[in-house]
């Protein structure tokens, strides 16, 4: 699954593709939030990103996007 994580007062997003289901995902979100703590998350490469609750703007949830390479005319 792919997460983006928009964070308050920051320009960019967090995002990562993690190997958690999504249903996975909320629960570590709703576990993090009911305890104002920090989501941790680890990427597929291994990268860990540990973010405190309390600077969330938003949290996207869903499949990685397909990475298109050369000059398509279309899909």
């Amino acid at each position: 699954m792919e997460v983006k994580i928009g964070v308050q007062y920051s320009p960019r997003e967090i995002s990562l593709e993690v190997a958690h289901t999504a249903d996975e995902i909320k629960a570590m979100v709703e576990k993090a939030v009911a305890d104002n703590g920090v989501i941790d998350l680890t990427d597929v490469r291994g990268r860990q990103v540990l973010v405190p609750v309390s600077t969330f703007s938003y949290i996207e949830i869903g499949p990685p996007e397909a990475r298109h390479v050369g000059f398509g005319a279309g899909d």
